[in-house]
């Protein structure tokens, strides 16, 4: 097995964009809360990048990638790193060195924990924050991550398709954000107050961070620089675009007015929802899944107010609407004649790739919700998950960290 330098320059290149990703994130969520919860919002986002790194060299990698167990887990064998060097590791991408693959995969695991937090910004505890972001890397993402990814696991065997995360990243956050938010109650306020974005500058900012660095997220996927990361690239890009103008039609037709945040949240919509698909779909497959994201996930941001729910920034309705979206399209829209390494979807004479599509998406939201739920009602019992209601008045920055964002 010989190194490329293109595919690892690529691939150290991808790295790079999808930790931008998480600062990113940072700033999309910070400019949706009122200004007393900027820092606390945005420190969310951050940390994660500390402490999912520690996790993922420790133990988070061998779980996910690791020597399978029954098809359920990776073992421990790759604890701290152990064995991960600089050979390629063939079963997961023979032209780059083994650490370049496990970095990659890093910063997945440390943005997925960050896209929850978005559920219930402005009221959750940091101590305890701390504690569940290691606890659900390691019992939710790890273990869904080797499902789906790892060599044996399940459903990988099985022949469920997702080429950069659509069921192991945004249906497992959006999923996991549905159970926090019920969990943790409402908003002091929330129904009567109004609450609006203090800073949509600094949102539009982090959805643009978030579109640049997802050419890495979706393109870097292919684990190769060439033609098949060409293809991840363009469709991530036309579903993004795509998703934003169809946010932007219903938004206008329902409400009056076309927004700003309407047309930031339709980008990420679009980007979420090509996300599992980017490497096995066309341009027109992919304009179609941008455009049936855009206004699917409107409604999924909007039925909030139906079930009465408070997801602050709308990870449930983004994350988890469009990571299903997406997932079940990939199993009407992929085509081995973009990918030879997948399968035909339903519209090109393979029904059983949707429906195994459709298993995938059920086990992870059942999985996810489930786990979660657990981890959340055992923190709520020994740590307590919410702020103390002064505290959530003043504000998590001053509450929480001893810092005000803006000192004017």
């Amino acid at each position: 097995m010989r190194i490329d330098t293109g595919d690892t320059t690529w691939m150290l290149v991808s790295t790079a964009l999808v930790m931008l990703m998480t600062p990113g994130l940072a700033l999309f969520y910070g400019g949706m809360v009122r200004q007393k919860n900027v820092l606390g919002t945005i420190m969310q986002s951050f940390v994660a990048l500390g402490l999912v790194t520690v996790q993922w060299v420790l133990i988070g990698y061998s779980l996910a990638f690791g020597p399978d167990i029954h098809g359920l887990i990776g073992n421990l064998q790759w604890f701290g790193l152990q064995g991960v060097g600089m050979e390629p590791n063939p079963a997961y991408a023979a032209t780059i060195p083994h650490q370049a693959f496990m970095m990659f995969q890093m910063m997945f695991a440390i943005i997925t924990p960050a896209l929850i937090s978005g559920a219930f910004a402005e009221r959750f505890k940091f101590s305890t924050y701390l504690v569940f972001v290691l606890l659900w890397s390691t019992l939710v993402y790890a273990p869904l991550a080797h499902w789906v990814w790892g060599v044996g696991g399940w459903l990988r065997s099985l022949g469920a398709l997702d080429f950069a995360g659509g069921l192991v990243v945004h249906i497992s956050s959006g999923v996991s954000a549905l159970a926090a938010a019920i969990i943790i109650g409402k908003r002091k306020g929330h129904g009567h107050e109004h609450m609006p974005p203090h800073n949509l500058t600094m949102t539009i900012l982090g959805a643009t961070l978030l579109w640049f660095g997802w050419f890495g997220f979706n393109g870097g996927s292919a684990l190769a620089s060439g033609a098949l990361a060409t293809s991840a690239f363009l469709m991530t890009h036309i579903a993004a675009a795509t998703a934003t103008l169809s946010w932007l039609i219903v938004e206008w037709k329902h409400r009056g007015k076309p927004t700003l945040l309407g047309a930031a949240s339709g980008a990420v919509a679009g980007l979420v929802a090509i996300t599992p698909a980017s490497g096995f779909v066309g341009p027109l497959a992919a304009l179609a899944i941008g455009f049936g994201a855009g206004a699917v996930c409107y409604f999924g941001v909007n039925i909030k107010n139906f079930f009465g729910y408070d997801d602050s920034l709308d990870a449930v309705g983004i994350h988890g609407v469009g990571g299903t979206f997406g997932a079940l399209a990939t199993g009407l829209f992929a085509s081995k004649a973009i990918n030879a390494a997948g399968a035909d979807g339903a519209f090109f004479g393979n029904p059983s790739l949707f429906l195994i599509q459709l298993l995938s998406v059920a086990v992870a939201i059942a999985y996810a919700f489930c786990v979660t739920w657990i981890i959340l009602k055992v923190l709520d019992w020994t740590m307590g998950l919410r702020v103390q209601q002064e505290e959530e008045v003043q504000g998590l920055d001053l509450s929480q960290h001893g810092e005000s964002g803006y000192i004017f």
